[in-house]
């Protein structure tokens, strides 16, 4: 009898864990729906979005301000427009305020952090962020690096050359 009892105890903390995982796993990658009726819709216009996704977050000085609603291409200025929608309780964002896709570590998710700047005139619902920073593409550092690992060799074999050449004069 005291062994059944421990088995059903060991299955209910089993089942719990279980469920408490899935809460975290759905909680950390953003995947839940919570239905915030008191949010503004704000745009902003990028030259690249490279992986941004919705329902990423949109942050202000590491504070989670609103999420990613929708990426859109707009084919007039070739661009990406993404909307965002930003909770009410974070109502102070200026005019001139800029927009940048950052990533959450060396590989990690992207995200869109907003930088207040100074101007008294504030954005309100509708309004579209012009100053924007586009996503930082690692594919192309990389192979800016190595384009440019290569010239500085050859620069290096040039000079070598030219060096030598006039010691032998």
């Amino acid at each position: 009898m005291y062994a059944r009892g421990l088995e059903i105890s060991v299955g209910f903390f089993m089942v719990l864990g279980a469920i408490c995982v899935g809460f975290l796993a759905l909680e950390v990658s953003g995947l839940t729906y919570t239905s915030d009726a008191s949010t503004y819709r704000l745009s902003a216009r990028f030259d690249n979005v490279a992986g941004l996704a919705i329902r990423a977050r949109v942050s202000a000085a590491g504070v989670t301000v609103g999420r990613v609603t929708n990426i859109s291409y707009d084919q007039k200025t070739a661009a990406a427009m993404v909307d965002m929608d930003i909770s009410s309780d974070f109502s102070e964002f200026s005019a001139d305020t800029t927009a940048s896709i950052l990533t959450a570590g060396l590989l990690g998710e992207k995200y869109i952090g907003l930088t207040i700047g100074g101007d008294s005139d504030l954005l309100s619902n509708g309004d579209v962020i012009y100053d924007t920073q586009s996503a930082v593409v690692l594919e192309e550092l990389i192979g800016q690096f190595l384009l440019n690992m290569g010239s500085a060799c050859s620069l290096d074999h040039e000079m070598m050359g030219e060096w030598s050449y006039r010691v032998a004069i």
